[in-house]
């Protein structure tokens, strides 16, 4: 029996609450104010973030979730393929497959990036696009002398540009939303010759990763940002492997041409 002179605990929380009545969703009738007023991604933004965004953000918010949604036949999506090939029991397995391959090489780049250009940017931002180029500069160089890779710089196929960044740029530039993190990546872009002597793309991941850190959005959830947009791609590459599938092709192109070699020990270094 519980302690009767025990406080009653609270767990207050500005999100989802339900009365026999009705259910309350940040401050708002769920029923009545939200199904059919509020679009999935407004929505997303508003749980996140706990005000509800501009026309401009929403739509700088969805482009970016546009953008990382689906970029074809990735380890994410190879994985989630065959994770249902192997347990077509279990949808959920086979997106959770696909969700937990989102790392350094591939989705977290946008969370890697929106990081790195929030803990550069200078106490007090430039007033032109020349002092961008100076900052950005000492950056790159930097970054050169460590041996470390700048975050978003480069694509393994978009190698002339990376149609989504210049995409997004547009729609930030119309909705007056471009600021400290996506002029910092922008001049980037713009100096990285002169430092590795090759021009490289500003990828869409990197620029998605500016993107919602300029909109104000957690640092700490960008990630989150990225899977949520690739959920909705893995279920489209369900979707195709039902109608359409090709795990098991992927999976016996492996099997039918392994080669049996002799044992590598592994030695300590």
């Amino acid at each position: 029996m519980p302690d009767q002179h025990e406080p009653v605990r609270e767990y207050p929380t500005a999100l989802g609450a339900a009365s026999r009545e009705k259910i309350t969703l940040l401050g708002q009738d769920l029923a009545e104010d939200v199904m059919g007023q509020v679009g999935f991604g407004e929505l997303a933004f508003w749980l996140a973030t706990q005000r509800r965004p501009s026309k401009g953000e929403t739509r700088v918010f969805e482009a970016v979730l546009a953008a990382l949604a689906d970029h074809g036949f990735t380890p994410t999506a190879i994985v989630t393929r065959l994770t249902y090939l192997s347990a077509p029991d279990s949808v959920q397995g086979a997106l959770a497959a696909g969700l937990l391959g989102g790392g350094s090489r591939f989705l977290g780049v946008t969370e890697d990036c929106g990081r790195f250009l929030h803990e550069r940017l200078p106490d007090r931002l430039p007033a032109d696009e020349s002092g961008w180029d100076e900052i950005a500069l000492q950056i790159v160089r930097e970054q050169r002398e460590a041996k470390r890779f700048v975050p978003g710089l480069g694509h393994h196929v978009h190698k002339d540009g990376d149609p989504r960044t210049r995409r997004l740029y547009a729609i930030a530039r119309e909705e007056d939303l471009v600021g400290p993190h996506l002029e910092l990546f922008a001049a980037i872009g713009r100096v990285h010759p002169q430092v590795l002597g090759r021009t490289l793309p500003l990828n869409g991941a990197g620029v998605c990763g500016a993107a919602l850190a300029d909109l104000g959005l957690p640092l700490e959830l960008l990630r989150g940002f990225a899977l949520l947009a690739r959920t909705a791609g893995l279920i489209g590459q369900l979707a195709e492997e039902l109608r359409h599938p090709v795990g098991n092709d992927i999976f016996l192109s492996v099997d039918l041409h392994n080669r049996p070699v002799d044992p590598d020990p592994y030695r300590p270094s």
